[in-house]
């Protein structure tokens, strides 16, 4: 294993710290969308758009690694985040900071497509749990920017153009991650779409962007203030981290749809906690097992649908469709509903979908 980290150093040096850079980016929008509302004079639900357009751009980028994969580096995806978090913070008016969104959203999906599949072939035996090693700092990021977001005053501007400047940095010291695990070894299993598998990333994926984009809301719905509720989205993010993090240990010991399945029913007894006991300390338990979705759900369906290269950007593509249109499907039925709405539909999603993953847990062995 020290043998394996030091030959691909350079890749695991880039992975983690694109993936710290991703979880800034992604879980700032959540606290962020109360100062957008009032920045641009539109509602909270309409702000909600901006989550939409981040997996939106996510979608095109995937797209893109879809079509011209073999030729995509990590510094081609770098450079499209560090371009769109600026164009985020330059706050020139609404429909720019959409644009803005979606194409640091179409930096996020290309850089999720370039590194997942080559941490995960690089470390053979042991990519599973280095895929989640990789996905686990995703959460340093994503409990640091909230804080920082109050800290500096919940100003857009400056949090986006952080981000902006951590994406060029990190550019700077990309170079050697191009060249590693970047095909196939080997005779390459055809490509087989698995329907089942996606459907399921699709709706873990949902669950996740809601989570994460408008969970915050859905606190402040329910009375608490908002620097709170982002505070709470940074605890969320901690017990998120630790959860990939002890997943390390014993991903490549654990069944990964297993994992997935349990996670979805935890995550199902947590949102009945946050509706009958507390939303605060709830919210921040789901975190645990929403950061096993992923990858659960992802080591899952590469055993089930092949090495071709176009593999990666299609089972990504699959999540993207979920996180595309679960804030925008919630958004507005949030608004609705009463204070805890948000809770009571995570627990009605997460019951059906509990149910069809244990009868499907033999289909899913890999």
């Amino acid at each position: 294993m020290k043998d394996l980290i030091r030959t691909h150093a350079g890749l695991l040096f880039a992975g983690v710290a694109t993936f710290v850079m991703m979880g800034a980016g992604q879980s700032l929008y959540g606290p962020a969308l109360p100062a957008f509302s009032r920045l641009f004079a539109v509602s909270l639900a309409e702000a909600g758009v901006l989550v939409s357009a981040h997996w939106v751009g996510c979608f095109v980028g995937v797209g893109f690694m879809y079509l011209k994969g073999a030729h995509v580096t990590p510094r081609h995806a770098l450079a499209m985040m560090a371009a769109g978090a600026a164009i985020v913070a330059t706050l020139a008016s609404w429909w720019v900071t959409i644009a803005g969104a979606a194409v640091f959203g179409a930096g996020y999906g290309m850089s999720t497509a370039v590194f997942n599949p080559r941490v995960l072939r690089a470390f053979g035996t042991y990519g599973p749990s280095m895929l989640s090693m990789l996905n686990a700092t995703f959460g340093v990021g994503a409990i640091a920017a909230p804080l920082i977001f109050v800290a500096i005053g919940s100003d857009p501007r400056w949090s986006f153009g952080l981000t902006a400047a951590l994406a060029v940095l990190v550019w700077l010291f990309a170079g050697p991650a191009g060249r590693a695990g970047a095909v196939p070894q080997g005779e390459v299993r055809a490509f087989r779409p698995h329907w089942g598998i996606m459907a399921f990333g699709l709706v873990a994926i949902a669950l996740e962007a809601c989570l994460i984009g408008l969970g915050p809301s859905a606190l402040i719905r329910a009375g608490i203030a908002e620097a709170t509720a982002a505070e709470l989205l940074s605890g969320f993010f901690v017990v998120f981290l630790l959860a990939r993090v002890g997943l390390v240990l014993v991903a490549h010991r654990v069944a990964p749809f297993l994992l997935y399945t349990v996670a979805i029913a935890a995550t199902a007894v947590l949102a009945l906690g946050a509706i009958f006991v507390s939303p605060a300390a709830f919210f921040v338990a789901i975190g645990a097992p929403a950061g096993l979705y992923f990858p659960g759900f992802y080591v899952t369906a590469s055993g089930k649908m092949g090495e071709d290269l176009r593999v990666p950007p299609t089972i990504i593509a699959s999540g993207l469709i979920g996180g595309i249109s679960g804030p925008l499907i919630l958004a507005p039925v949030m608004e609705r509903m009463g204070p805890l709405g948000f809770f009571w539909i995570l627990a009605g999603v997460t019951l059906v979908l509990s149910v069809a993953a244990v009868m499907s847990l033999r289909k899913m062995r890999v």
